[in-house]
């Protein structure tokens, strides 16, 4: 069985995708950061675990998006092991 080789321009599409997926959790931290002043300012401390979660929410989906193109040429060098 021969191994798939994805043409070039997948390579490009996950490089936008990394870019784009990095200005989004940029913008949500800053999002989120307005969120929480926009509360303060009011009298509303809230709990910070609520904006913990927002951060968390935010960074990890920044990192699942920006490492789908190594995953996938890590994943896609390996040869599954056919009959």
């Amino acid at each position: 069985m021969a191994a798939y080789t994805p043409p070039v321009e997948a390579d490009t599409i996950l490089g936008l995708l990394a870019w784009c997926a990095s200005a989004a959790g940029v913008a949500g931290l800053i999002i989120v950061g307005i969120q929480l002043a926009l509360q303060l300012r009011r009298g509303e401390p809230g709990e910070g675990a609520t904006y913990f979660r927002g951060v968390f929410i935010v960074v990890m989906s920044c990192v699942l998006a920006t490492t789908a193109g190594p995953l996938v040429a890590a994943l896609g060098s390996l040869q599954l092991l056919g009959p």
